[in-house]
């Protein structure tokens, strides 16, 4: 838990089990790597109810697992908390932006920064589509976006 001077960031997909789990594994990692991971309170949650309480999607740990990123995670959804305790809240496409834009508007002390997390990438490939129904390699795809904007976001935010 990172000290009350300190930043946070909540990484949220449809379902928490593969983009998100994948972009708080990176982003913990790059944070730890950097000595900076005491400052951060990382997270990640889910715009819906489909998977709450399931572990990441097997496939996505064996990419981390491919890639020596740590990944331990239980899906959970987006609380109201989460807009008044979290700095950022970085998002994975349009549809998750909008419901997270619509939850936020009715938070009254909203201090979260709603993104995508796509924002970030040198690339400017602004989604990071859903690999769910996809193949191994599409989620190595989302963990090359998720390290280029990841990597970018904490250099912005050091």
């Amino acid at each position: 838990m990172a000290a009350a001077s300190g930043k946070s960031v909540l990484f949220v997909c449809l379902g928490n089990i593969c983009r998100s789990p994948i972009a708080e594994a990176v982003f913990r990692k790059m944070a730890t790597d950097s000595g900076v991971v005491d400052k951060w309170r990382i997270d990640s949650a889910a715009t819906s109810t489909y998977e709450i309480g399931n572990p990441p999607d097997y496939r996505g740990q064996a990419c981390m697992k491919k890639h020596g990123v740590p990944m331990r995670h239980v899906a959970r959804q987006v609380t109201k908390e989460d807009f008044a305790t979290f700095d950022y809240i970085l998002c994975m496409d349009e549809s998750n932006l909008r419901d997270l834009n619509k939850k936020a508007n009715s938070v009254k002390n909203s201090k979260a920064k709603v993104e995508l997390l796509g924002s970030y990438d040198p690339e400017k490939q602004l989604i990071i589509k859903d690999p769910y129904y996809g193949s191994d390699q599409d989620f190595e795809t989302v963990y090359e976006q998720c390290v280029r904007c990841c990597k970018v976001f904490l250099e912005n935010n050091s």
